[in-house]
């Protein structure tokens, strides 16, 4: 995640601008992976060697879908 800045806006563009990038971050639509399972796994050989994707394994899904949930209450 992008550090927020402390310094004061040096006008009112900037200002609005900085706070649109502050609200993005606060719902976690900047910084935060949608999915943490390795690109690898999407790739044809990840396929072949039958790594797990949310889309291709259940059980893989359900902890994809936990990890996110214990990463947005931590946040």
């Amino acid at each position: 995640m992008a550090e927020r800045k402390t310094a004061a806006p040096k006008d009112e563009a900037q200002a609005d601008v900085q706070k649109a990038v502050d609200e993005a971050e606060d719902k976690g639509y900047i910084g935060v992976p949608v999915d943490p399972t390795p690109k690898e796994n999407y790739t044809v050989a990840g396929v072949l060697a039958g790594k797990p994707t949310p889309e291709t394994d259940a059980g893989h899904a359900r902890e994809v879908r936990q990890q996110l949930d214990d990463d947005a209450r931590r946040r």
